[in-house]
């Protein structure tokens, strides 16, 4: 992180007077002055994991999230960490509660890599409209999190319809470098950071294609055309460029966000649709020295597998959206397969507070198109497009998105096959706390905002 900023504060009268009455000829002047030191994280997580008791699920299928099986496993966790995973063999250590998984299905916690949740909350109305700082084309200075609202109905939501146990919030794309995103995990908080993925790195979230150009195109400026966007994102890391490399004494917001990207320290997660425009932006960020970690939506992902595979870039994107604007007509619902089958990197993503309440669902809606025309994905593949992948593309994988001994204790108990349209989560955890049970009213969490309104917790 970059060293602490200081502002000098100038000396009062008083104390400028009372310099002036030191030793005759001494030269110069003791002045009076007082420093800040601004805080490297000022807005830190605060996040503590809900209480959690040793836990082992029994006898379910076991999908790991990094790709595998294992029938009739075993799941250990205590502490808020996974304590071993394994077959029917596996011991289990005295206290730990046993719960029976026969029939049921396990995987890591689910991971939304594109939410909205809390900056365009539910009711959608334009009092909660927080997502998109669109008055110039580049805001890099605004962050997600300073939109979040914590009491989003959607977030509860997720939990008991997705089994969603961390997201990804980001700003919208209505501007080409829309601001920093922010990491939570999903659980009942008073304040966003609360929620606050601890250790997660930030993302910038940046845009291409049309809605830049036709948001300021609309306003009669720069940019309305995609020559244009390029233009001014180039100009804009050529000034980022000189600021990262000088002192950085004097801060700039939107200057610190980009010098943290360029030290590799915060993720870019590019909103962009075709692929001609992925391959510029990937050429764009060597020339300007930063790697796009995730390019969403990239309905057209699919044309330029090897490419993305090469550049070690993931595609979040929906299982079949496609159409509902000019640069998603080509999008079609072999893509994540065709993409798996290059090599490269599949996140299945919401960009929806009613699709990250079935992530699973459309991960198997992309397998089975795949399926259609050839290509055989095993289930336990599938699963690793909403979990690992996702934590991977975020820079959490080190610690969730997989089921590994020593990882956070994020976990689903589906009650049948998680890729199919007929199951639900039956118990969620997060860090080890059970914050969700289907058959347990009082674990079923409610936002504040709905209590004592109709649909109060409503599950749908």
């Amino acid at each position: 992180m970059r060293a602490a900023i200081r502002v000098l504060l100038a000396a009062t009268a008083t104390a400028a007077l009372a310099a002036c009455a030191t030793t005759e000829g001494s030269g110069d002047s003791a002045k009076s002055a007082s420093a800040y030191d601004y805080p490297d994280t000022p807005y830190p997580s605060t996040y503590q994991p809900y209480p959690g008791v040793p836990t082992a699920l029994v006898g379910a299928t076991v999908y790991d999230g990094a790709g595998g099986r294992i029938d009739n496993g075993t799941v250990l966790f205590a502490d808020g960490k996974v304590v071993g995973v394994g077959g029917a063999d596996l011991a289990i250590p005295a206290g730990y509660t046993r719960i029976d998984g026969t029939g049921k299905f396990v995987t890591p916690g689910v991971i939304d890599i594109h939410s909205h949740l809390g900056d365009y909350p539910t009711p959608s109305v334009d009092a909660h409209s927080d997502g998109n700082e669109a008055t110039a084309p580049t805001t890099p200075e605004v962050w997600a999190e300073h939109s979040v609202w914590p009491q989003d109905p959607g977030f509860t939501r997720a939990l008991a319809n997705g089994g969603v146990t961390s997201l990804q919030i980001l700003p919208g794309s209505a501007n080409l470098m829309g601001g920093r995103s922010v990491t939570l995990k999903n659980v009942p908080s008073r304040t966003v950071q609360g929620m606050k993925f601890p250790g997660a790195p930030y993302g910038l979230k940046m845009a291409c294609g049309e809605n830049p150009k036709r948001v300021y195109g609309s306003k009669g400026r720069t940019p309305s055309t995609r020559m244009g966007n390029f233009a001014v994102n180039r100009q804009t890391w050529i000034d980022a460029h000189e600021y990262a490399a000088g002192d950085r004494d004097e801060r700039d917001l939107g200057k610190e966000t980009l010098a943290g990207v360029l030290d590799g320290e915060i993720l870019i997660h590019n909103h962009c649709y075709r692929a001609d425009e992925m391959a510029l932006v990937m050429d764009m960020g060597k020339e300007m020295g930063y790697r796009v970690t995730a390019f969403h939506h990239a309905v057209e992902a699919y044309k330029i597998g090897d490419l993305l595979r090469e550049n070690d870039v993931c595609s979040a994107i929906w299982s079949d959206w496609y159409g509902f604007k000019m640069e998603a007509y080509d999008g079609i619902p072999e893509n994540a397969a065709l993409l798996y089958q290059a090599g490269a990197c599949v996140v299945i993503h919401s960009d929806s507070e009613n699709g990250i309440q079935r992530l699973n669902q459309d991960a198997a809606k992309a397998q089975a198109a795949g399926a259609r025309m050839g290509i055989q994905i095993p289930d336990a593949e599938v699963v690793g497009w909403f979990t690992l992948n996702a934590a991977k593309a975020m820079g959490i994988d080190d610690v969730t998105g997989s089921l590994a001994a020593g990882k956070m204790a994020d976990v689903v108990l589906w009650n049948g096959d998680p890729l199919s349209v007929y199951s639900r989560p039956e118990k969620v955890w997060i860090d080890g706390a059970l914050m969700f049970d289907a058959n347990d009213p009082q674990r079923r969490p409610v936002s504040d905002f709905e209590l004592g309104q109709p649909g109060e917790g409503d599950v749908k």
